[in-house]
């Protein structure tokens, strides 16, 4: 199979499971649910609590953990006695004495200052006229919001409750903030009251779930309602300057929810569902229980809906809501019961949107994937250290394999019986594929070996089932006219981009003759352009790198093409080839933005700067505003593409690394290792690593602190 030329996109963060450290006390104690009331100091990044717990205990054990991470503790109570044995350790609350046979409580208030999991996220954000006030969190309102990410990471750093995914609890969380924001947390909003200077919120959940699920956001958002087909509550929010944004957004997403719950046969578990995308999260989505939270680079406009749509995300996400929270891997062994189901069933979504075509390419670039990680990824699904690609996509394609071969109907069956037998418990590997015996006599033992066992990836057994959709077979026979003479594969081309097949095999066609010469290949190119399609149009522009005279006129247009993909690739290849016109070209995209990442506005500012004959007398200006897109007031998607493109300018300027520095005390990874790896790469460059000692003296103690350890690294 061809190279990928799509990226992976992570959709939520590989669960890394907890190790159970206190496992008799799931067999002797059973936690049923918490009643939690929480108020934030937005200054100190401080979480304040008062909670319940009921637990049952079957035999009494000499201690019961409640994992806590780094949090004081005051005013505890076991079964409503304050003087009881307990005490805090940097990592749980433990109980000694006070709780008996049957029916306890335990009551406390604590304090964390989580380094993780729950996020404090500020921007100044000058471009949403908002007028920041101070309030009672003791910081400017407009600018704030409080998000909790608890897989990978435990929600015990900001709330006491249970690192083990064996233990489920029902999460019942009331919070305190200021008026003026919104707030929402696991499952249906009971009350909202004012509570002196703060309003409350009240959550109830009515079933239990793992704690890495539990979930708040707090922001200034609005919403739009729907009611499922069969009358689950939809809730879509937004900020307040997205509200363009809505309807490409969230397009489809009723639907999608629709489709869902036929397909699985097993109706939504859980009294709502509502979806919130938040600034700067660490990951594409994660599936919290009634409640999704995803970034806010998926919310996009209808041009952008053309390049990057929340469609799968959406799905993927949903889709969890019965595999991963509903029930729950019991360890990361089993991890593909989740990540492989929830991307699998988010495909047959996307099946239902777009086609059987769009779900066999899907498969198929998952495939391609997969074989070329094989050449280096040993570690099969059925091991909690398995990569995310394997997780997501191979088990995937496990399902796949698993539902042509018994077939859908009987998949169907087997699907509906597991999750009712396994609702709102946790489940393996073995416990799934039993469930698949007694409706089939299909091989699952052989099945277990192959995809879930064994490394590599079954390409032959791939491509035995891709190959039953016609397109993917003339898609394949495509490929295999890579190494031809295009002379003698030109007039099959041409068939192909005439005929009404899906928009892949007719790309397939333009990227083969990307090294042919224009003149040669001028027919198909031309033709291709003329479609109108905008995947089209953006293969040429990919492959079309070097523009003879009777093409220019042509190419220009698709700085008009509704992609801002599609324009950042032709501005970048327009004023390169033709230095001598770049005011014409970036005369029409003077007014761009692009994504949420600014994408277009910071490639402009770059090429306008460095365009040596534009508007000289506003270069100042032009680098001054891309400076200040690499500053901590934006997005550190913003952040990152403008100190990219300031880094590609190469000026010696000590506030692009200040910037770079700040970067690496960032809470999102991902920032955190761009900003690290190019000060490293700088300082390999003759004279700055002096330049970057007479910082030191300067700079906020943080980030002097960063800046030594990188200076001492050998």
């Amino acid at each position: 199979m061809k190279s990928c030329l799509k990226a992976l996109a992570l959709f939520s963060t590989t669960i890394l499971f907890a190790q159970a450290q206190h496992p008799q006390q799931l067999k002797d104690v059973d936690f049923k649910t918490i009643d939690a009331y929480l108020t934030f100091d937005v200054s100190q990044k401080q979480v304040t609590g008062k909670v319940t717990y009921t637990f049952e205990v079957s035999s009494k054990p000499d201690t019961i953990y409640i994992d806590a991470h780094n949090m004081q503790f005051k005013d505890v109570k076991v079964n409503g006695k304050k003087k009881t044995g307990w005490a805090a350790s940097a990592s749980a609350l433990k109980l000694f004495k006070g709780y008996k046979k049957g029916k306890n409580t335990v009551e406390f208030t604590y304090t964390a200052q989580p380094k993780q999991t729950l996020y404090f996220v500020r921007f100044d954000c000058p471009e949403c006229n908002n007028t920041a006030t101070t309030g009672p969190n003791g910081i400017g309102d407009s600018d704030v919001q409080i998000w909790t990410q608890g897989q990978g990471k435990y929600t015990s750093h900001w709330l006491p409750s249970f690192d083990d995914v064996n233990e489920k609890v029902i999460f019942n969380l009331s919070i305190g903030y200021e008026k003026g924001y919104e707030v929402m947390a696991n499952g249906v909003l009971k009350s909202k009251s004012v509570q002196g200077n703060l309003q409350k919120w009240e959550y109830q959940m009515d079933k239990p779930m793992s704690s890495y699920l539990a979930m708040l956001t707090i922001g200034q958002f609005e919403h739009q309602s729907q009611t499922a087909a069969t009358g689950t509550p939809l809730e879509f929010w937004y900020r307040p300057e997205d509200a363009s944004k809505f309807g490409p957004t969230y397009r489809d997403s009723k639907r999608i929810f629709d489709f869902l719950e036929r397909e699985i046969g097993v109706n939504y578990p859980w009294r709502i569902y509502r979806q919130v995308p938040v600034l700067d999260f660490l990951y594409a989505g994660m599936e919290n229980t009634t409640s999704t939270i995803f970034s806010e680079d998926f919310v996009v406009d209808e041009t952008g809906f053309n390049d990057r749509s929340y469609i799968n995300v959406n799905a993927h996400e949903l889709a969890h809501q019965w595999f991963g929270d509903l029930i729950t891997a019991e360890s990361g062994t089993h991890h593909w019961l989740q990540e492989g189901f929830a991307t699998y069933f988010a495909l047959l979504a996307e099946q239902e949107l777009y086609g059987n075509d769009h779900f066999n390419y899907q498969l198929y670039e998952m495939a391609e994937r997969l074989q070329q990680a094989a050449k280096t990824d040993t570690i099969p699904v059925m091991n909690e250290k398995a990569s995310t690609l394997s997780f997501y996509q191979k088990g995937a394609w496990a399902v796949h394999v698993l539902r042509e071969g018994i077939g859908h109907d009987v998949f169907k069956t087997a699907i509906k019986n597991y999750l009712e037998k396994y609702a709102y418990k946790n489940v393996n590997t073995d416990e799934f594929l039993a469930e698949i015996n007694k409706v089939s006599s299909y091989d699952t033992a052989s099945f277990k070996k192959r995809w879930l066992e064994s490394p590599g990836f079954e390409v032959a057994e791939a491509i035995e089932l891709l190959s039953k959709n016609q397109f993917m077979q003339l898609y394949l026979k495509l490929g295999e006219l890579s190494d031809k003479r295009f002379e003698d594969k030109k007039p099959v081309f041409m068939q192909v981009l005439q005929s009404d097949q899906f928009y892949p095999v007719k790309q397939e066609v333009i990227f083969q003759t990307a090294k042919v010469p224009f003149a040669d290949k001028a027919e198909l190119v031309r033709y291709a352009m003329n479609t109108g399609d905008i995947k089209l149009r953006q293969a040429v522009a990919r492959t079309v790198t070097t523009i003879p005279a009777e093409f220019e006129k042509e190419y220009i247009t698709l700085l008009n093409d509704d992609s801002y993909i599609t324009r950042e690739v032709a501005l970048n290849v327009l004023c390169r080839r033709f230095p001598e016109r770049q005011g014409e070209f970036l005369d029409k995209g003077i007014h761009w933005i692009g994504f949420n990442d600014k994408n277009l506005r910071i490639l402009w500012l770059t090429l306008a700067y460095a365009a040596k004959y534009y508007h000289p007398e506003k270069k100042a200006d032009f680098y001054g505003e891309l400076l200040q897109y690499a500053s901590p007031r934006y997005e550190s998607s913003v952040r990152q593409n403008a100190l990219a493109n300031l880094l590609y300018i190469g000026k010696a300027d000590p506030i692009v690394w200040q910037n770079l520095l700040n970067a690496t005390l960032h809470h999102k990874w991902q920032f955190v290792k761009f900003g690290k790896d190019n000060i490293r790469k700088l300082l390999k460059k003759e004279g700055y690593r002096t330049l970057f000692e007479t910082m030191l003296p300067q700079l906020p103690e943080a980030e002097k602190k960063k800046l030594e350890q990188l200076l001492g690294e050998k």
